[in-house]
């Protein structure tokens, strides 16, 4: 097997993270950190795994980057490569977990609300809402992707459930100072590891269920 590892800037105004890691993952490759040097600029270094995405390295990421910098061609694959992977689905560009972090923060020290919004609380308050979202889908038996048969009403109240998880998702790691999107690189490079694509496809069985 052949790997290598590589790094490239990006910038949060052309290319999120999430489009990255979507256009490395469609080609085989596994995130291995993503090192955060200020609030709008990261540097994330990976291992490609698989024969047919194999990069050059002086040519990181089919052109994404051209002496140093962020190139628009390359911000447009990135596009291309996500939305075929999700069938035509993909999430807005912003406001990114920090910008929600930075507005629910405000919302938070305008209502003089911190004595109240403590981990254990948040906590509490988040799984309170795990549970509305559950109501949306309970009793309906399995529900197609895209939810084809809900109404629109139906689609806005879920939508509004959901947020509430991630809002108070976002600030329990505030609270509890775990940095979520770079927390969440490194569970997709254990994940990787524990279910390795080649041994696990078409399974669920648990990765200590798998024998090498």
């Amino acid at each position: 097997m052949n790997v290598f590892s590589s790094g490239f800037w990006l910038d949060y105004n052309r290319i999120t993270v999430p489009k990255i890691i979507g256009w490395l993952c469609g080609r085989g490759a596994i995130v291995l950190k993503s090192t955060s040097r200020s609030t709008r600029v990261c540097t994330v270094a990976f291992a490609a795994v698989e024969a047919n995405c194999m990069m050059d390295k002086g040519t990181a990421l089919d052109g994404i980057m051209q002496n140093g910098e962020v190139i628009e061609k390359g911000a447009e694959s990135l596009n291309g490569a996500t939305e075929s992977r999700r069938n035509g689905f993909t999430f807005s560009d912003s406001p990114s977990l920090e910008e929600i972090r930075q507005r629910q923060a405000d919302f938070t020290d305008e209502r003089d609300w911190n004595q109240f919004h403590k981990p254990r609380n948040l906590l509490l308050a988040m799984v309170g809402e795990v549970g509305e979202v559950a109501e949306h889908f309970q009793w309906r038996g399995e529900v197609a992707e895209g939810l084809p048969d809900w109404t629109d009403k139906e689609r806005e109240d879920l939508s509004h459930e959901l947020s509430d998880v991630l809002i108070y998702l976002v600030e329990l790691a505030e609270k509890c100072h775990v940095d979520l999107p770079r927390a969440v690189l490194t569970k997709m490079a254990l994940n990787a590891q524990k279910y390795p694509a080649g041994k696990v496809h078409g399974s669920a069985k648990k990765y200590t269920e798998y024998r090498d």
